[in-house]
């Protein structure tokens, strides 16, 4: 690569750098840029080559975008056609946002210009585009369904000049139901424009990267190019797990202390002090597992930082926060020299770019190692910078009634274990076989929107056949869910065989929400006289005067508009931090393998404190006391304890096939209780099994709760446990064994 001025001697020639567009050339050396990474040297020769789809791996700012755009820029500069030219679709409408900030520029240069196209941006905008379609279109995948089905035949006009479809942050789609509905409107797309269009996604490193191959292109994996810089995992990493006993506030004997309504737990108070100390007059991301954690640890610093008489420098950041709320805090953490640190959940997990941070706090267990990785890669980031990160982990005090859970200390255990793994570069492989027969059935009332009614068959061939997005589902299968969508009047058959929208069906594909295929809970919008703060859940009971924690600050509830679904909120000295509900990521085999290892392990993990070794200590004492290392099946009462050293999905499958032998059982974590059998003959049942085949579909006619996504609820009781099954319990996939024969209908 030569960059002037001409003085820089020891600057390398670099041949991808000579195959970009002259003015993308340009760009780079006005940039600064010394050289190419190394995803942006070998990302240009394929992407410029068309040949087949690629996949380009890095850590956080790592140069992935710049590593798919600037060759694919440089093609569509150099073969001018009709229409929008690349296709950008995103998880996330901030991260769309982001990136056209990013690349306008860029753009701008080369004459190519750059579109948004989300719930967000005027309608006024999406009009100019439709009437003169051309360059990158940056798109939500629920902004794409409403493409397809209120403009459907003019898709393929609009798409006619398309090179490329990127997928950002693929990682994030695969293995849900909204992956199965972004694989199945790519699939739309290529039908729409009458070719193969490649591909080309931005991921985090995944433990598998042939199972994301598989996920992008789906039956033809082997053509999908993985590009991969792991240049970032020799970074300096600098470690510690600091644990803290947790004392119940409502016990009258803690040492829990009272901050007007909210009553603090000891190791609360105590994390919020520690994070004071060491995240002050810095800048730095802290992760909760929830919103309501994000709440009460942002409420805490900032009564610290009043307490001070500092300025506020720490700002919560969730989903549940108003669209205002969160650009104000992402905003305040770009700003060059001001200290600010966000406390989070997920939502600044991906790839919006803040800039670097000086350190990343984790507070309770990491969610999983993918997770741990991709929240670690946003600190570091500079040259000669460590990564910093800090994880704090609440145990319970010993006591004669201890839970068997605390007894072995699962939580400090797990983030040792997923701390472990990270150290040594594993990381959980992409999910595979699961159904998603509520997307299929929403992707089914898409088409019917989309074409004005389809026929089975062709439904079939689109969805089912031919790198279609759902390949697990065979013919049977498919006339089984037209069957159940007609049963709820979804659908309807008109004698030629063609499915049109039934009464229910009309109604669903007309509302706003149809485009998602999540469901979209019903909320409550707070309101102060000056702006809207954002959302809570419908089911948590609010009532006038009641105090509140919401945004980092407190408030009291001054009006409840049930008509509207408004609460009026007015500044206040007390609050209470509020419930919002969502459930946890599964837990992985390998973690759990890697736990069982620690308790029999002698070793110490030098980044834990002193508290956080003795726990895990007790947690070793524990272990052997109940000779857990001999057997995993124990007896204390009149209670029997299965303790399970396998990922959720096996402990779950465990847990029905007990209860489909009349051994109903509870479940915390890796550990089974019951009271209905010995150990030895829940041990019996377990050897059994071995020998015998075990019926996934069959047992999770004994789970409860199954409806878990938008559209379960149109499932049919067999279809219903066989989705159940794929998500929940061993992988199965049907179909496959005995293909019928025939076309599906719902006959």
């Amino acid at each position: 690569m030569t960059l002037p001025p001409s003085n820089s001697s020891d600057r390398c020639e670099s041949r991808a750098f000579e195959r970009l567009h002259p003015k993308i050339q340009r760009w780079i050396w006005d940039k600064g840029w010394e050289d190419l990474r190394t995803v942006q040297e070998e990302a240009v020769d394929p992407i410029l080559h068309e040949s087949g789809d690629v996949i380009i791996t890095a850590p956080t700012a790592g140069g992935k975008t710049e590593a798919a755009f600037l060759p694919i820029l440089t093609r569509v500069a150099e073969r001018p056609a009709p229409g929008v030219r690349v296709l950008y679709i995103s998880p996330l409408r901030a991260l769309i946002n982001d990136q056209f900030d990013r690349l306008e520029d860029l753009g701008e240069r080369l004459g190519i210009r750059f579109h948004r196209w989300h719930g967000d941006v005027p309608s006024s905008s999406k009009q100019r585009v439709l009437a003169d379609p051309a360059g990158v279109l940056l798109i939500t995948p629920e902004s794409l369904e409403a493409l397809f089905v209120l403009r459907g035949s003019q898709v393929p006009q609009f798409l006619c000049g398309l090179a490329y479809v990127v997928v950002d942050e693929l990682h994030s789609f695969i293995g849900t139901e909204r992956g199965a509905q972004l694989l199945s409107l790519i699939h739309r797309v290529e039908l729409a424009v009458g070719r193969r269009v490649p591909r080309v996604a931005l991921s985090a490193t995944l433990g598998d990267m042939s199972l994301a191959a598989s996920a992008l292109r789906p039956g033809d994996a082997a053509q999908v190019r993985i590009i991969a810089d792991a240049s970032g995992e020799g970074n300096e990493l600098r470690l510690a797990v600091r644990g803290f006993s947790e004392v119940d506030p409502n016990d009258p004997d803690s040492e829990a202390t009272d901050t007007d309504e909210l009553r603090v737990s000891s190791a609360d108070d105590a994390i919020a002090a520690l994070l004071f100390r060491q995240l002050r007059g810095k800048k730095n991301l802290v992760f909760a597992n929830s919103r309501s954690a994000v709440e009460r640890y942002s409420d805490l610093l900032r009564r610290k930082c009043d307490e001070a008489h500092f300025p506020q420098e720490f700002w919560p950041h969730h989903g549940s926060l108003s669209r205002e709320l969160r650009e104000d805090v992402e905003r305040i953490l770009k700003e060059r020299g001001r200290p600010a640190t966000a406390v989070c959940t997920s939502t600044l997990e991906l790839g919006i770019d803040i800039g670097g941070v000086e350190s990343v706090a984790q507070i309770g267990v990491p969610p999983s190692v993918a997770s741990l990785r991709q929240r670690l890669g946003r600190s570091g980031r500079r040259e000669n910078q460590a990564s910093v990160l800090r994880v704090f982990i609440k145990e319970r005090p010993s006591r004669p009634d201890l839970l068997l859970a605390d007894e072995l200390r699962l939580d400090l255990v797990q983030t040792v274990a997923t701390i472990n793994l990270l150290l040594r570069h594993w990381c959980e492989p992409p999910a595979r076989g699961m159904l998603h027969l509520s997307t299929l059935i929403h992707q089914l009332l898409a088409l019917v929107a989309q074409h004005g009614g389809i026929s089975p068959e062709r439904a079939w061939t689109i969805l089912c056949t031919n790198g279609g997005p759902f390949d697990a589902i065979d013919r049977t299968t498919l006339a089984e869910v037209l069957r159940s969508m007609g049963e709820h009047d979804l659908i309807t058959q008109c004698e030629d065989g063609t499915l049109l929208p039934g009464v229910t069906g009309e109604r669903m594909i007309n509302h706003y929400s149809f485009y998602a295929v999540f469901a979209t809970p019903q909320e409550y919008r707070l309101v102060t006289e000056e702006q809207t703060l954002g959302t809570l859940p419908i089911s948590y009971p609010i009532a006038p005067e009641q105090l509140l924690i919401f945004g980092g600050r407190r408030w009291l509830v001054v009006d409840v508009d049930e008509h509207t679904r408004t609460i009026r909120l007015k500044p206040s000295r007390g609050g209470k931090v509020p419930l919002f509900g969502g459930g946890g990521t599964r837990v992985h085999d390998e973690i759990r393998r890697e736990m069982r290892h620690l308790y029999t392990s002698g070793e110490t993990p030098a980044f834990l404190d002193e508290t956080a070794r003795d726990f895990l200590q007790e947690a070793r004492a524990a272990f052997r006391d109940m000779r857990l290392h001999e057997t995993n099946a124990i007896q204390r009462g009149r209670t029997t304890y299965l303790v399970c050293w396998e990922g959720d999905r096996i402990v779950s499958t465990i847990q029905l096939l007990l209860a489909s032998r009349g051994i109903p059982g509870e479940r915390s974590g890796p550990i089974i209780s019951t009271e209905k059998a010995s150990p030895a003959a829940v041990q019996q049942i377990l050897a059994e099994a071995t020998t015998a085949l075990v019926d996934p579909v069959l047992l999770a006619s004994h789970a409860k709760n199954k409806i878990e996504n938008k559209y379960d609820c149109f499932l049919g009781a067999h279809l219903l446990c066989c989705e159940y099954a794929s998500r929940e319990l061993a992988p199965i996939r049907l179909g496959h064994s005995s293909p019928a024969k025939g076309s599906p209908s719902t006959d």
